[in-house]
């Protein structure tokens, strides 16, 4: 199973210049979720289709990096002919090493690709368990640096937990990465593309939820907060709250995708990709910016 951003960007740029003799379709305007809103728009940067579609992530470690992101141009050509050919939404640990998740058609292991403060590049591989989905969506590391969360599509009632490649010392390029516990969720999420740390024991997550039957809205902020923060010696809860709806503003009609998550604790910045419908996606997909108010 493929996650639909990466078809349709994949679409989009192959008909470019048919779809570029098309009338620009009218706005499509979303009313406000009414649940509680505590995060705020504040601003928006244009989201770059091929470099800024699936993913970001602020680094504080080399100090002055800038924000790394991912999409589909920026798959490495010797990652992406191995089959990994689908890249989620990345973290950096508080320590310097940042982290890319990785997907193949394959449906018997996901990857992680991992670079070192100095610049050095490393693939750890998990063998899937059963009834564990393909897909690899996103990861997030937790803020002590040891533990790293990780999700999968569709509708899911958990999220997964595995020691930090690269900086948790159980781990190994030349061995699996073994799941370590779960978060066991109290409400069902769909379609989460991405998680982000807030604090030790709270998550923030993009929602591309579609049908908007769980919470009342579509593409929700969820904030999920947990009962202890996550480790290897036990599964914890995550009691899920949806915030409110993420921005749908187009120049086009059609189908948005709310994609990778952010929080920058050194501003208290949030922010969130949602990439637009049609011939959009490539004109005005966003980077939303929030603050909490």
């Amino acid at each position: 199973m493929r996650k639909p951003s990466r078809q349709r960007c994949h679409a989009a740029l192959a008909g470019l210049v048919t779809l570029a003799t098309a009338a620009v379709l009218s706005v499509s305007v979303t009313t406000p979720a009414a649940a509680a809103d505590t995060w705020t728009e504040v601003g928006s940067d244009r989201a770059d289709p091929l470099t800024e579609s699936q993913g970001l992530t602020s680094v504080e470690v080399p100090a002055g990096s800038p924000n790394h992101y991912t999409g589909i141009g920026t798959i490495p050509i010797g990652v992406s002919s191995r089959g990994w050919n689908h890249v989620g939404d990345p973290d950096a640990s508080y320590n310097g090493y940042y982290v890319e998740p990785y997907q193949s058609d394959s449906g018997s292991s996901k990857m992680y690709r991992v670079q070192a403060p100095g610049g050095a590049w490393s693939e750890y591989v998990h063998a899937l368990s059963p009834g564990e989905a393909l897909n690899n969506s996103f990861d997030t590391i937790s803020p002590d640096g040891q533990w790293m969360v990780s999700g999968e599509w569709g509708t899911m009632t958990r999220l997964l937990v595995f020691p930090t490649p690269g900086v948790n010392p159980s781990t190994s390029p030349s061995a699996n990465l073994p799941q370590a516990s779960t978060i066991n969720l109290d409400h069902a999420v769909r379609d989460v593309q991405g998680c982000d740390f807030v604090t030790a024991t709270q998550l923030l997550c993009s929602s591309d939820d579609p049908a908007g039957t769980l919470f009342g809205i579509t593409k929700p902020l969820l904030q999920i907060d947990l009962s202890a923060a996550p480790s290897g010696s036990g599964d914890v809860t995550g009691h899920v709250t949806a915030l409110r709806q993420l921005p749908l503003r187009s120049s086009c009609s059609g189908t948005f995708e709310a994609e990778g998550i952010d929080y920058d604790r050194r501003t208290g910045t949030l922010r969130v990709i949602v990439v637009s419908p049609g011939f959009c996606v490539l004109t005005d997909s966003k980077t939303y910016r929030f603050t909490k108010s």
